[in-house]
């Protein structure tokens, strides 16, 4: 008897193992998170994105939906490109039918500013300045909002999930009612007693709670008080895992943790992508994530920073918020998408190098010597550009803008076999990126101290002949289906706002 029970429980372990790593991925969850915090995608195409993740593996969409949701109950929260709940249900039983679990992520602490912007919500602020962040103190308010919002997304998603955000409070203790609590019982406290009333919320409604785990690292002590059944998201870009505070007390906690690397994050923005680093990103993360036990990974796609800047009708009051930090859309990542998806297969770090000589091989029919060429190309001085300075290179502005140059006419001469139209958008991140580099050198210029009236007036022409039409138009083009039309516009007119910015300044002087 003993014998067979024994047996029984190896079986029973062997097959839990086995559907662990059902197909030979490494993961149960394998997921992929959408931020829609900018650049929503008409629902055509987010239904190809979710196909070709599950074609390559993906069972799981963090959608991080924002003011894209249709809530019923909260109808102020939702922006002029809401999708219809017609059109959520619809996804959300698309996605089931092809086995993708779709986890919605309510930011409930920090990143709210889509919520807090409204006037309604303004007792919830941490501050009416700065309306990024609810005040943990004001935990009655907050459990029926938060209720409401839940309730609203359970009834038209399927998980047994919620993601409740819980990322980047960076204005956690700022107003005097959390000051106080901190005098008394610390910040930690400040953040976990607020954190479980949001995860025990999620547990009363039958899900379980998922978060990600930047702040518990930072402050632990918030470990203690958290329900069993919550979930972890330590989310690395390429850093030490200790970057956030003891990474160990994390994993001793005895919660669930999912990884999360990145396809899209900083310093990433409209003209500048690091595809070196985030495929560094996928080889070293991954499998370590598979080492240190986690349950699942997800990939991170930002659209933005997740900071907005406010433009202000009177002191408190705001008229709109735009987002700091804009990058290339979704349609240009496949690459990383599928790298991502490669790593899935094996506990082996991704061979990058490997990889994108079948990639290049299979998507657009380059011999190994092309697709080492074409590489180079997409990957030439990656170095981001603040307050007229090359951060972390020697190089200066005009040498990056002539490598960029270079690399950008290495992009033209290659001749795809096919997915030309995939092909295009390297060609069309490298053309931003060199106007870009353009106006950074012209800028430069125009400040330098010995600059003088004469000088600036030299520098009209050349601004002039930054035509950013052409760029508009070939933007317009590649991405008309997966981005509105009416953000198309606005990604265009944000993209070259300060070419036209310093034109108009300097016109005067002719």
């Amino acid at each position: 008897m003993k014998k067979t029970l024994i047996l029984m429980l190896l079986l029973t372990v062997a097959f839990f193992k086995a559907s662990a790593q059902d197909g030979g991925f490494q993961f149960p969850v394998r997921g992929f998170h959408l931020d829609l915090r900018i650049q929503a995608i008409p629902m055509p195409a987010l239904k190809k994105l979710a196909l070709n993740l599950s074609k390559g593996g993906i069972n799981t969409l963090v959608m991080e939906w924002e003011a894209t949701y249709p809530f019923e109950n909260e109808p102020l929260i939702p922006s002029r490109l809401a999708y219809s709940r017609e059109e959520v249900k619809a996804f959300i039983a698309y996605c089931n039918s092809i086995k993708i679990n779709v986890i919605p992520l309510q930011q409930s602490f920090g990143h709210v500013e889509y919520i807090l912007r409204n006037p309604k919500y303004k007792d919830l602020r941490e501050d009416q300045k700065d309306y990024s962040q609810v005040n943990p103190i004001r935990e009655k308010e907050a459990r029926q909002l938060f209720t409401s919002l839940y309730k609203d997304l359970i009834s038209t998603h399927t998980s047994p999930y919620i993601h409740i955000g819980g990322d980047e409070t960076y204005l956690l203790g700022h107003g005097e009612e959390s000051k106080k609590k901190i005098k008394a019982v610390g910040i930690g406290r400040l953040y976990g007693d607020y954190i479980k009333m949001l995860c025990e919320i999620v547990i009363s409604l039958g899900k379980k709670p998922v978060l990600w785990a930047d702040i518990a690292l930072k402050y632990p002590e918030a470990l203690k008080a958290l329900p069993k059944e919550t979930i972890f998201v330590d989310w690395n870009y390429g850093w030490d895992v200790n970057m956030f505070g003891d990474h160990q007390k994390l994993m001793e906690s005895g919660f669930e943790i999912w990884g999360a690397p990145s396809i899209r994050s900083h310093p990433d923005n409209f003209f500048l992508t690091q595809w070196s680093k985030h495929f560094k990103n996928i080889s070293d993360f991954v499998p370590l994530a598979d080492q240190m036990g986690y349950k699942g990974i997800i990939m991170t796609s930002w659209s933005t920073s997740g900071l907005y800047t406010p433009i202000f009708e009177t002191t408190r009051d705001i008229v709109d918020l735009y987002a700091i930090r804009r990058v290339y859309p979704i349609s240009g990542f496949n690459m990383l998408i599928a790298a991502f998806q490669e790593s899935l297969k094996s506990a082996a770090p991704l061979d990058v190098n490997k990889f994108i000589a079948s990639y290049c091989k299979s998507q657009y029919g380059f011999d190994e010597n092309t697709s080492k060429t074409f590489f180079k190309a997409l990957t030439a001085v990656p170095y981001e550009i603040t307050q007229g300075k090359p951060i972390n290179t020697n190089l200066t502005i005009d040498q990056m803008l002539d490598s960029t140059k270079t690399a950008l006419n290495v992009l033209k001469s290659l001749r795809p076999q096919k997915n030309a139209a995939e092909f295009e958008h390297y060609r069309l991140m490298a053309a931003i990126r060199v106007q870009y580099l353009s106006y950074q050198s012209i800028e430069s210029r125009a400040n330098a101290p010995e600059m003088k009236a004469e000088g600036l007036k030299a520098l009209i022409k050349e601004l002039e002949a930054l035509d950013t039409a052409v760029l508009d138009k070939k933007f317009a083009e590649l991405n008309a289906n997966v981005l509105y039309p009416s953000e198309i516009i606005q990604e265009n007119e944000l993209r070259g706002a300060k070419i036209k910015v310093l034109k108009a300044r300097l016109q005067r002087l002719k």
